[in-house]
């Protein structure tokens, strides 16, 4: 199991998130390692993150939220080599609490389901990545129901999922409950929380470090998860990504 692929011939990875900085704080270092490979790489984001808690900055303080993480995409996507960004017209949902109107979450999945058809007709991938949503996140787990939801119109597609190990995320409440304690995000159930570690195959992202830590960069506006860790934690998270093939190309199909 090596992830997205790198080992390109014609290879076309199109990644789906929710946010502006999913890409990077999610799964930045498996979109560093395809592209250096050689594999041409398409970021779909959902949303413009306009719910996202807004850290103080001057410079931008005066302008939307929304525009400030769309263009935050931007800048990290050409860290990261990321070839083209399209970003969706969906509200942002927000971690918990009332949905707002014409947010992500308010769409039946069937819905995002036929326009990301439209998506990957147009753009014609042969993998397709997205963040599994075992972090608990309402928009991450839409997304993933809305691809899983298209994929099955399109057989030759490989489909893979970045997720996180359970006995990382255990250790990362344990830190973050000592620093942010009351925080919506660490109310969920431990057990829940990530993917038993067993289901995990594990990717080698250390050549990939220096890269997704300036994309992570580019994401001023917003309090990365990993801030506040331990130094020994912070890497572990950092430096291996945990992927599961959620299936694998079909061949005998084609796209319809």
């Amino acid at each position: 199991m090596d992830g997205p692929s790198t080992h390109p011939v014609d290879e076309h990875l199109v990644v789906v998130v929710a946010h502006p900085d999913d890409e990077s704080f999610g799964c930045g270092s498996l979109i560093a390692r395809a592209a250096a490979a050689g594999t041409r790489v398409t970021v779909v984001c959902a949303t413009r993150g306009e719910m996202g808690e807004r850290r103080p900055d001057p410079v931008t303080d005066h302008l939307a939220l929304g525009d400030v993480r769309e263009q935050e995409l931007r800048d990290a996507a050409r860290v990261l080599g990321v070839e083209v960004v399209e970003v969706l017209a969906h509200g942002d949902s927000g971690f918990d609490g009332p949905l707002p109107d014409a947010s992500l979450c308010t769409v039946p999945v069937e819905q995002v389901a036929d326009a990301l058809h439209r998506t990957f007709e147009r753009l014609m991938p042969t993998e397709v990545l997205v963040l599994d949503g075992s972090d608990g996140h309402r928009d991450h787990q839409h997304v993933r129901a809305a691809v899983e939801t298209t994929l099955e119109r399109f057989p030759s597609i490989r489909f893979l999922q970045s997720s996180l190990a359970n006995s990382l995320m255990r250790r990362w409440v344990c830190e973050m409950r000592t620093r942010h304690p009351g925080a919506a995000h660490l109310e969920i159930d431990l057990a829940a929380l990530g993917r038993p570690d067993g289901e995990l195959e594990a990717i080698d992202t250390t050549a990939q470090l220096a890269i997704r830590e300036a994309a992570m960069a580019c994401h001023r506006s917003q309090r990365s998860p990993y801030d506040d860790l331990t130094p020994e934690l912070r890497r572990a998270f950092l430096t291996t990504d945990y992927v599961v093939t959620a299936r694998a190309p079909r061949t005998s199909g084609g796209r319809t």
